[in-house]
């Protein structure tokens, strides 16, 4: 699973009001090149909860990104900014692990990089 998708995920049991960010807990991380596209990047940014990217890809033991969102001359100018960028969103994989809910603790399993969101009878 990629920080991405980790990104738009967030838990959906009944009367969670805390639904976002969900904290990763790894167990395997891969890290699977993928072509550069600094124009992707420079769309994508605007949709990306920026602290949620950050916590998820220091969860990972990556640490290279800032702790705030870019401003636009700085995604314009900064190449080394934007591979960064690159590597934390879309080359880090968490291949096994949870992403557990902050407010319930519920853990939501990740197998062969899939996270499992499945809600159990009573949580729906």
């Amino acid at each position: 699973m990629r920080l991405i998708v980790h990104n738009m995920l967030s838990c959906n049991i009944r009367g969670v009001a805390n639904k976002f960010p969900l904290r990763i807990e790894p167990k395997k991380i891969i890290v699977k090149e993928v072509d550069f596209n600094p124009d992707f990047l420079k769309h994508m940014i605007a949709k990306i909860d920026w602290k949620a990217l950050v916590d998820g890809a220091r969860s990972m033991g990556y640490t290279e990104l800032p702790d705030h969102a870019p401003d636009t001359t700085t995604l314009e100018s900064d190449e080394s900014f934007l591979r960064k960028f690159h590597h934390s969103l879309l080359e880090l994989h968490l291949e096994e692990g949870s992403l557990v809910c902050s407010e319930t603790g519920r853990k939501f399993p990740v197998n062969k990089g899939i996270p499992n969101m499945l809600l159990h009878e009573d949580e729906v």
